[in-house]
């Protein structure tokens, strides 16, 4: 599975309809609202680099509402317990 982070800016007077519609596309897991540079951060996941250019290019970017994206590609994922684990090795 391949994660990506798509930062999104929108269209301010449509962000919550915006949200709606990139949460409502296949492969994304989460949208959220945000305070910062973007309006809006959503997590995709899919099986391979090209479903991301389906996702990203083929789908959000014409989503009415999307005004630019910037896609990062995750290469590993870290997590509170995976971090925990390690300090406990040998306990």
């Amino acid at each position: 599975m391949i994660t990506a982070i798509v930062l999104i800016t929108a269209d301010v007077h449509t962000i919550p309809e915006t949200a709606q519609a990139i949460a409502d596309v296949d492969g994304v897991r989460e949208v959220y609202s945000c305070a910062g540079d973007v309006d809006l951060i959503a997590t995709i996941a899919v099986r391979d680099h090209e479903q991301i250019a389906d996702v990203v290019t083929g789908t959000i970017n014409r989503i009415d509402g999307v005004r630019h994206t910037a896609t990062h590609i995750a290469f590993k994922t870290y997590s509170s317990s995976d971090i925990e684990d390690g300090f406990s090795i040998g306990e």
